[in-house]
């Protein structure tokens, strides 16, 4: 699970805090889709690509996320 815990003092920061866990959660639960899911093996081939793409565009969005919380 990823989940970023941290008090912020000021209101955008909380936002930030807020954006990553909610990321955090779709990006988790896609993730189990694509791992788990039998459904995900019936889809074409270009589906499945493009649901692989967005997973790691996804997770890489969250870790720049996770950075900027890290400079708070």
């Amino acid at each position: 699970m990823y989940a970023i815990i941290k008090n912020s003092k000021i209101p955008q920061q909380q936002k930030v805090i807020v954006e990553a866990n909610d990321l955090g959660e779709k990006v988790y639960k896609l993730n189990e889709f694509i791992s788990l899911d039998p459904l995900f093996k019936t889809l074409g081939r270009l589906e499945q690509d493009r649901l692989l793409k967005q997973s790691s565009i996804m997770f890489e969005y969250y870790e720049i996320l996770k950075e900027r919380i890290s400079a708070f």
